[in-house]
């Protein structure tokens, strides 16, 4: 390949979102419209994020994609729809604005390189991230400014949440274009500074079931969920908006568990049924209303997405409590020092009575395999420092220091 330096090398970063009100289920596939709105918490990137390096040069025959440093098929029609509608965009701004000095780009080749720093495919929203940073990082390489959330949606429904930091709504829309299907921030990363989440992994295992034919599976055959997106959902999304703006936690807690366990009985009442959650995800959900009842109080709620890991919220004067009942619980494995990972969290022993009314023999070690402690985060962001590209300037993966 010839050394031409590439036209264009942009690297962004993009978050994790967690639904508190569910996403399940699309009234259109390819344009992926969903059946109901739903609402999100953006988690920090400095514990979980998809971080995208977008090359362009006059000397690629063809676009090409790595995630996690393997070479993917880059004719999925997922991104292939990504990078059409980047590219229509891009054409329409050009046609604008003749002379743009990013025209000569749309004739050339695209090279894209993803990593995550957690695991992919296992219920952790990887595509969500993955696909919001894929969006964001295509925008800026070829000079695009509009509203992103079709872009991002086209890849994964919920990755149009993570275009924005703090609590997002994507709203479901009515048009059948998808117009306005788009996601909106309700309040920035700073609006709810106590608020802390902890992820419980219990498997980071690739799940049975993904998430496009779960749902193509619930919308053909779930009566239940076409009744929980027409009935219930309009009214949580309105409750759960409330309980956000005015930073009620324990209004928050009971309609995110609620969500949760709802969005699960759709999965049971598709038929054949899915079940994501496991053992120890089951054993998560005793634990947190065994300790809220101990406490006369709702201050610790789970959610979880399509796998059987654990999303929890609490405020930060819950949490080292919390985790303690969580080591007591699900005694860590081999890596003890490793089981904790992200933001600090102080030691706190576990009081005799909070362990009489958990009511739990420990498990055998490693059934929680280990915590990220995070908290609330900013949406994408743009790297400048030129030694943050994973592909050298001829394109390619850069190795592995």
């Amino acid at each position: 390949m010839a050394s031409e330096q590439p036209l264009a090398a942009v690297t962004c970063t993009a978050p994790v979102n967690i639904a508190v009100i569910k996403y399940w289920g699309k009234r259109d596939e390819e344009l992926v419209l969903p059946i109901n709105s739903s609402l999100s918490v953006t988690l920090h990137q400095d514990q979980l994020k998809t971080t995208t390096t977008a090359v362009i040069s006059k000397d690629f025959t063809e676009d090409r994609i790595w995630l996690n440093s393997r070479e993917e098929d880059v004719g999925q029609p997922r991104l292939q729809a990504c990078l059409r509608e980047i590219r229509r965009l891009a054409r329409k701004r050009r046609n604008a604005w003749d002379g743009d000095p990013l025209s000569s780009s749309l004739s050339c080749k695209v090279h894209v390189a993803s990593v995550n720093n957690f695991p992919t495919a296992a219920g952790l929203a990887s595509s969500a991230a993955g696909y919001a940073c894929l969006a964001y990082t295509l925008a800026r390489v070829y000079g695009v400014e509009s509203d992103l959330s079709e872009v991002a949606r086209r890849g994964s429904g919920s990755a149009c949440r993570s275009l924005y930091g703090g609590f997002v709504e994507w709203q479901m829309g009515e048009q059948t274009d998808g117009k306005d299907s788009v996601a909106r921030q309700v309040a920035p990363e700073s609006h709810w500074p106590e608020l802390r989440v902890l992820i419980l992994v219990v498997s980071a295992e690739k799940k049975l079931t993904g998430s496009t034919v779960g749902m193509r599976a619930s919308v053909e055959t779930s009566p239940l969920l076409r009744f929980r997106a027409e009935a219930v959902v309009p009214a949580r999304m309105a409750e759960m908006t409330r309980c956000i703006r005015e930073r009620d936690f324990p209004g928050f807690a009971q309609l995110t568990m609620k969500d949760s366990n709802q969005f699960h009985a759709t999965c049971l009442d598709t038929f054949p049924p899915i079940s994501y959650l496991n053992a120890v995800s089951w054993r998560i959900i005793h634990l947190v209303h065994r300790f809220n009842a101990h406490h006369g109080d709702t201050k610790v709620a789970y959610t979880f997405d399509a796998g059987p890991n654990a999303v929890i919220f609490t405020l930060d004067d819950t949490v080292a409590e919390f985790v303690a009942a969580v080591r007591h619980s699900f005694p860590p494995g081999s890596n003890g020092d490793a089981f904790l990972k992200g933001l600090q969290v102080r030691p706190a022993p576990l009081s005799a009575e909070l362990q009489a009314a958990l009511a739990m023999e420990p498990t055998t070690p490693g059934g929680v395999k280990y915590i990220i402690a995070t908290q609330v985060g900013p949406g994408p962001q743009i790297l400048d420092d030129p030694s943050a590209h994973l592909l050298g300037p001829d394109g390619l993966p850069k190795p592995a220091a």
